[in-house]
């Protein structure tokens, strides 16, 4: 089985950018506008066309079975009203992503986005971690390490505001992928920097941390392939050696993982060769960031199987990134 470990709802009906334009017309005449949850106005005839011609074709023609699913990362938008505008939102959000894999349960996993909000204690997105993995049968979480949208006026993933978040995913045995969401600081662009830059900061706050420590079984996955992680893994070594900590490999390898959403072959090989392939998932983000078609391989970008496929790696290691590092990091996914 091909599971990819990294899909967002990018094509969603025109129901749920309807309802997220209603939230913000109310937030322009009064920002601490509180309203209603209300409702979400999709069929499931409208989700079914959604992705049947969008991430279920491509599926099956790229040769994916399964792909561990999210809200779409740029519409988290947390930055955006206030604590009662995040919750009303990602609650419809996590339902909307649990509607696609009732529809589909052969084909997506469901992963929860989190109702954070910029100044709110991140305890109080514990809530939506019980209800979408507690009731809900969700097998893991995003978590944004910037919710202010790129303006990074928030607290460290090191400081212990996290803990509560830490200690539902240990108890829940969940990981959590690291994803900022939209920039609205205009010297960011959301995919081509916002995103990588979130990436590598991550992976140093909790490198430099205790949080690994305090909680040994925990799992995070940097996406994107690590940002610029693996391309620096020199200067991260360099910077634990200065600071007396322990290598790397003890430090963070048993508990980073890093995706394959990288768009050129040499990038895969890079990650490739400085990551070990136990801690490497298949992913490809497709119909995300980038959709177009790469001149120099005829390919899409964003079609990385292939990359995986034309690499060195044994047939073992390639078994261990397209299908048994998600099963061992996603224990909750019961998808055969």
């Amino acid at each position: 089985m091909i599971i990819d470990c990294h899909g967002h709802y990018t094509t969603t009906p025109p129901g749920v950018g309807a309802y997220r334009d209603a939230q913000k017309a109310a937030l322009e005449s009064d920002p601490n506008h509180v309203g209603e949850k209300g409702r979400m106005a999709v069929s499931d005839d409208e989700i079914r066309e959604s992705i049947e011609s969008n991430q279920l074709k491509l599926q099956q023609e790229r040769g994916t079975d399964l792909t561990i699913f999210s809200p779409r990362a740029s519409w988290m938008g947390h930055h955006i009203g206030n604590e009662h505008t995040s919750r009303f939102w990602t609650e419809h959000q996590n339902d909307i992503i649990r509607r696609v894999c009732d529809l589909f349960p052969r084909n997506f996993a469901p992963v929860a986005q989190l109702p954070q909000s910029p100044g709110v204690a991140p305890e109080k997105s514990v809530a939506e971690i019980d209800r979408t993995v507690g009731e809900m049968g969700f097998i893991g979480i995003n978590l944004n390490p910037d919710p202010s949208g790129g303006w990074w006026n928030g607290v460290s993933l090191a400081d212990r505001a996290f803990y509560p978040i830490y200690e539902k995913m240990v108890e829940y045995d969940i990981p959590a992928m690291i994803h900022v969401s939209a920039a609205c600081n205009p010297v960011f662009h959301t995919t081509g920097s916002h995103y990588l830059g979130a990436d590598t900061t991550a992976f140093q706050q909790l490198m430099m941390s205790d949080v690994f420590s305090d909680f040994p079984t925990l799992k995070v996955i940097i996406p994107h392939g690590g940002g610029a992680v693996p391309y620096h893994w020199g200067r991260f070594r360099g910077l634990a050696q200065d600071r007396g900590l322990p290598t790397l490999d003890e430090l963070v390898l048993n508990n980073v993982y890093f995706d394959t959403c990288v768009y050129h072959q040499s990038g895969i090989d890079l990650l490739l060769k400085v990551i070990p392939a136990k801690n490497i998932l298949f992913a490809s983000e497709m119909i995300g960031a980038v959709r177009g078609i790469d001149p120099e391989s005829g390919h899409f970008f964003d079609d990385t199987k292939r990359y995986i496929d034309a690499s060195d790696l044994s047939d073992a290691d390639k078994s261990q990134i397209f299908e048994g590092n998600s099963r061992r990091v996603f224990s909750r996914l019961t998808t055969a």
